[in-house]
This record gives C-alpha cells, sequence and structure tokens, in this order.
C-alpha cells in the first residue's frame, strides 16, 4: 500500500446538536452531506482504488457519496464502527455536564480511566482499528492507495497506536469532520487536513463531542 487516507464522516444530526451517538445509527446532517461531496469532489482524478467504511449509517453514507464520485469499489467493516459510549448514548454534552461531578469533563482529561458506563474501553477501539487497518493493508499489496471513512473515536485511537501517543491523550488530537490524514502505515505522513472543505463550515474536532 501507498498511502492510506483515514476520513471521519460529515456531520450528522447528533453532531450538529453535541449529543453523544456512540454506535447508534444517525444519518448525516445537509451540512454532512455537503461535506461528503466535497470529499469526494477532492479525490476525484486522484489514484484511490478502494474505500472500506464503517456500517454505521453516517459514514456509510459518507463513503457512498465517494464512490459515486470516484467509481472504485467499497467494503464495509464492522471493526472500523465508532466506539460505543454505553449510557450517555442519546444524551446530550450539556446533560452529561450536568450530572454529579461532571464526568464529561473527566472523561475529556482522562478517557481510559473514565469510561462512560457501559461503554467500550479505548484500548479495545484500538485494537480492533488496529486489526482492520492491517487487513486492509494486506488486500492490497501493489502500492495502492485506499480510503477508510470511520469515525472520530476510532480514527483517533488509530493515529494515537501510529504516534506512540497515550489512549488517555486523544482526544488532543483534531480530527473534523471530512478531514483527511494520511498514514504510510505506521508512519503519520498529516493529520486532519481540511482544505478541500473551504467555504463549507466542517465541525470541529478534538474530542469529537458527539462520537
Amino acid at each position: 500500500m501507498k498511502t492510506l487516507l483515514l476520513a471521519r464522516h460529515g456531520q450528522s444530526v447528533a453532531n450538529a446538536v453535541r449529543r453523544f451517538q456512540g454506535i447508534q445509527d444517525v444519518p448525516l446532517s445537509d451540512l454532512g452531506r455537503r461535506q461528503a461531496a466535497a470529499l469526494g469532489a477532492a479525490l476525484r482524478g486522484g489514484r484511490l482504488r478502494h474505500v472500506y467504511a464503517s456500517p454505521l449509517e453516517r459514514a456509510r453514507l459518507t463513503a457512498e457519496a465517494v464512490v459515486a464520485a470516484v467509481g472504485v469499489p467499497l467494503t464495509l467493516m464492522d471493526e472500523l464502527r465508532e466506539l460505543s459510549l454505553g449510557e450517555w448514548e442519546g444524551r446530550t454534552v450539556d446533560e452529561i455536564r450536568a450530572m454529579p461531578g461532571d464526568p464529561y469533563a473527566r472523561w475529556v482529561r482522562d478517557p481510559v480511566r473514565h469510561v462512560p458506563p457501559g461503554g467500550e474501553p479505548l484500548d479495545d477501539v484500538q485494537a480492533r482499528a488496529v486489526r482492520a487497518v492491517a487487513a486492509i493493508v494486506a488486500a492490497h499489496p501493489n502500492g495502492e492507495d485506499v480510503l477508510v471513512v470511520s469515525h472520530g473515536g476510532v480514527i483517533s485511537a488509530y493515529l494515537a497506536h501510529c504516534l506512540g501517543l497515550s489512549l488517555s491523550s486523544i482526544w488532543r488530537l483534531t480530527v473534523a469532520n471530512c478531514s483527511l490524514s494520511r498514514v504510510a502505515p505506521p508512519r503519520v505522513l498529516s493529520l486532519n487536513q481540511t482544505a478541500h472543505l473551504a467555504g463549507i463550515d466542517a465541525t470541529a474536532g478534538g474530542p469529537s463531542l458527539s462520537p
């Protein structure tokens, strides 16, 4: 493989109102659909040969916009799904902040120690992300560029693996909606590229806020 491109899905309707979604199936917002179209346009005419995506609707629809623009195959991989946020799913950031002790602030400071009740541990998320990328790399041994469309939590966990960054610190990474990061595994070439979204309001990264 020559280059692995990592794209977060376009803005979802939950992202737009800072609502935690996790593994819930949430559609793209109007802005998210425009972001996905811009991502597809940016990749048209390049060397992309395959797209892999999380099966969750917001990632799948983003990937389908790229496939429509570029004309390459799409494969859905369950291991690329977003991390589960357990009891936080469906609640807003403000609702979690209002709970005793502000569990949201604790999660942002150290998401390894302060997993949402019933949520998926980050080391498990990272392990499946690394497995998924290894399988994708093995499927493209001839220097082909491929795109992975996934989620803020999954992409951050994988980039932390490549960068040797503690999982407790992954929310320091910025992964905006429909941003591109480029990796020649395990070397990170670029992070959070958003020039292709010029003129479109991209959502902020950091902690995904509503993964």
